[in-house]
């Protein structure tokens, strides 16, 4: 026995039934096309000029949910990946700071370096291809002595391990400050935390490292990241560049709000990165709101994302205080 054998007959479409085109509902309608961009409309009119579509829209729209959130003093929360640093971008994100659209910041272990590391100094990222083969990878001598140093002292006095380099560099006062994210957070009273998983970092590879600090410093972050997720109702979570820790923490963290039966209506979570991942689709942009709010995805380079997104936060925005 064998399935029936089809013969070449060709199918016959002269009966097909079909709609008027205007009675189609359309996903795509010329009132949300862009338009050429009048220079002498500067920064907002280019905005305006932009399709209401795709990427776009969904540029305009977490633009306005951060206006909104910080409009009804709601929880806004950025997680960077070290890419972010590395490409240049903390004088931007230090302006948000400065401007009221970020409630903390959350680090892994990587963004702490390179910050550390551009406050110290004013450069950071070294070429890894280079620096390996004669074993000079991440052996800094600052890097190295003073962060595992500040962890250490930081967390004996029972602070978390973002907290303690934030003490830390305060007290320090390094040339580069004004570029340090750490430093911004300590004079606008803004938490950083960070979390690390143990021998990822170059700092770990140190003889100054104390797994004892390290991980107990780390724990109270997540604590205190936790706390701050408990708040993010009608707020922003944002995840910049963190493909895998950060995105789990996060979910961690939702969970346990949802735990406590605390809510998080009205959330709205952003991926903003030049690639999409599994991690940060799933657990930042889809899960946690999934019935309470909305994600957003936008993919682009940071170097060009991340100001456009101030910027676009920014345009129509009251005058700064002071």
């Amino acid at each position: 026995m064998s399935a029936v054998k089809f013969r070449y007959d060709e199918f016959d479409p002269s009966d097909v039934r079909t709609y008027p085109l205007r009675s189609r509902e359309s996903k795509v309608r010329d009132q949300d096309f862009g338009h050429a961009w009048n220079p002498e409309t500067g920064f907002d009119g280019w905005l305006a000029s932009l399709p209401n579509l795709l990427a776009s829209a969904d540029l305009r729209a977490v633009a306005q949910a951060l206006r909104d959130a910080r409009a009804a003093r709601r929880g806004i929360v950025w997680g960077l990946g070290a890419h972010v640093i590395k490409t240049g971008l903390s004088p931007v994100i230090i302006d948000l700071m400065e401007r009221g659209f970020v409630s903390a910041i959350a680090l892994n272990g990587a963004g702490l370096i390179h910050d550390f590391e551009i406050a110290l100094s004013g450069g950071t990222s070294e070429d890894v291809d280079a620096a390996l083969g004669p074993g000079q990878f991440g052996m800094a001598e600052e890097t190295g002595r003073e962060l595992n140093e500040a962890i250490v002292a930081g967390v004996g006095r029972g602070l978390g391990l973002g907290q303690s380099v934030v003490a830390y560099l305060a007290e320090r006062k390094p040339q580069c400050a004004p570029l340090s994210l750490l430093c911004a957070g300590a004079r606008l009273d803004i938490p950083v935390t960070v979390h690390v998983a143990i021998g990822t970092d170059v700092i770990h590879m140190h003889p100054a490292a104390s797994g004892a600090a390290i991980g107990a410093g780390s724990l109270r972050d997540f604590r205190y990241f936790a706390s701050f997720v408990s708040e993010l109702a009608g707020g922003v979570y944002l995840n910049c560049g963190s493909a895998v820790l950060l995105p789990e923490v996060f979910l961690k963290a939702v969970s346990l709000t949802r735990n406590r039966g605390l809510s998080l209506e009205g959330l709205t979570t952003v991926n903003l990165d030049f690639v999409k991942l599994y991690r940060p689709e799933t657990n930042v942009v889809k899960r946690p709101v999934a019935g309470v709010g909305k994600g957003y995805s936008i993919t682009g380079h940071h170097e060009i994302l991340l100001p456009l997104l101030a910027a676009a936060v920014i345009v129509g925005d009251a005058p700064r205080a002071g």
